[in-house]
């Protein structure tokens, strides 16, 4: 396919264009030559983060901060990786 069959309609909102590509029946196909399409890149792009609280034993954070300490890393960035390590191993 080299030219979309029908044109992309014109949006008043974000909100109407996401009802408009919601649809059920909705095919981008028509719409879009996915054949032109290119993978796109982000590099500013940040993941999303949230603060928690959490509450630990005194002798575990120091061997958290210890632990760090000796990779030369801060120890919250170490807690992520460990997390991020256990929940893609589980």
């Amino acid at each position: 396919m080299s030219k979309p069959a029908k044109p992309l309609p014109k949006f008043r909102s974000e909100t109407q264009e996401r009802v408009f590509w919601e649809a059920r029946d909705r095919d981008s196909s028509e719409f879009l030559d996915w054949t032109q399409a290119r993978r796109g890149v982000m590099p500013n792009l940040k993941p999303s983060t949230k603060t928690i609280s959490l509450r630990l034993p005194q002798h575990l954070l120091d061997s958290i901060k210890a632990a760090a300490n000796a990779r030369d890393v801060p120890y919250q960035s170490l807690i992520k990786v460990w997390l991020q390590e256990k929940v893609e191993h589980s």
